[in-house]
């Protein structure tokens, strides 16, 4: 039996999750792919919705449905319009495919991209981030959960300080949703984008994103698909037939991965006293402490349940090759994927291992001795 411990890649589906989908996928085949979806309206359009809204304690109109949560933070990210001088912040757990945009983006606009800083401990310097906003600062963009290390960021108390300013403020969730409570409502964020294939448990292909009413009335959509637009008259004139988040989305899209995106919200939220609960993750951190044979990658005062690890004694490619042959699931990190605070710290690879509430103090303590044992 595999121990997986590679959440923070894809988390294993729960059996309500694969019999959604499918279930949705034999109805396909057996009357129709159009035809499904017309009768499943209620899911595809209201209840999956209202799940993911409950989900990030967010009103159900500023929620959107993607394929990925990339597509949604892209999709947001791209319309955005800068202006001579503005400045972008990041910080260094931002992750690289963000970070590529950005750079192109600015290309296009000029903007300057400054790094937030960190003291000693990781921690966002937020004194700093007090002290040096103002109204040429257009973005600020973060993540809650780096891919690359297990620090979690104080979203809440960095939309405190921003709430009052210029800025838009973009979180990138992708690591956090389905381990830690979300709160849009305390975070004062513009964008917030989740994946439902990690922590959350979900298929892969779904992701979701939260928008505010002040981004959205903000930014120029170029594109809007025919669920939300169509042209009224022989003069191209542009009907939008709604204000809501869904205007970032298309209309083609997988019926049967969003059915397993529902399942994978009303599971969690079954057993969300159970996923909020790092007990796994702290266990494995208290035998890494224990042994001069690891490196632990881990700033910042609270922690995830991403666990990066460098191996004094083996790299991280074949670690995790062997392990996988033992029956464990864990990832290599590469610095590359969270190149700032990776390059500062010297860091090209390391075993990543997000271990999640339904691995078990033997599985953890099991799958220790097979790392000791490389």
């Amino acid at each position: 039996m595999v121990v997986h411990l590679n959440n923070a890649g894809a988390g294993i589906m729960p059996e309500p999750v694969r019999q959604a989908m499918v279930t949705y996928l034999d109805a396909e085949s057996e009357f129709g792919s159009y035809e499904i979806e017309a009768r499943s309206g209620d899911h595809l359009d209201g209840t999956l919705y209202q799940a993911v809204a409950e989900l990030l304690n967010a009103p159900v109109d500023d929620v959107a449905v993607f394929d990925s949560a990339t597509r949604g933070w892209l999709n947001v990210v791209t319309a955005m319009e800068f202006r001579p001088g503005d400045r972008v912040w990041v910080t260094p757990y931002e992750y690289a495919g963000n970070l590529i945009l950005l750079s192109r983006l600015r290309e296009k606009w000029g903007f300057s991209i400054e790094v937030v800083p960190v003291g000693e401990d990781g921690e966002l310097d937020q004194e700093w981030m007090a002290a040096s906003i103002d109204d040429d600062v257009a973005l600020v963009a973060l993540s809650h959960v780096p891919s690359g290390c297990g620090i979690v960021n104080p979203v809440a108390a960095i939309g405190e300080i921003l709430k009052n300013h210029r800025c838009f403020y973009i979180v990138d969730g992708c690591q956090a949703v389905g381990q830690i409570p979300i709160d849009i409502g305390a975070m004062h964020c513009d964008l917030y984008t989740g994946a439902g294939r990690k922590f959350l448990r979900g298929p892969r292909g779904s992701g979701f994103s939260y928008t505010s009413p002040r981004l959205r009335d903000s930014l120029y959509t170029p594109f809007l698909d025919l669920h939300v637009a169509h042209i009224n008259d022989g003069r191209y004139n542009v009907e939008v037939r709604t204000a809501s988040a869904r205007q970032w989305e298309m209309s083609e899209r997988s019926n049967a991965i969003s059915m397993g995106l529902e399942a994978a919200v009303r599971y969690h939220r079954q057993h969300s006293h159970l996923a909020y609960d790092h007990h796994a993750a702290t266990q494995l951190r208290g035998h890494l402490s224990d042994s001069d044979r690891f490196e632990l990658i881990d700033p910042g005062m609270e922690k995830s349940n991403i666990v990066t690890i460098r191996h004094r004694h083996c790299s991280a490619d074949a670690a995790v090759s062997r392990l996988r042959e033992q029956g464990f699931n864990a990832w290599v990190m590469h610095g590359r994927d969270t190149p700032i605070y990776m390059n500062d710290h010297g860091v090209d690879e390391a075993i990543r291992v997000s271990p999640h509430y339904y691995n078990t103090a033997t599985d953890i303590k099991s799958f220790f001795d097979a790392l000791v044992a490389l």
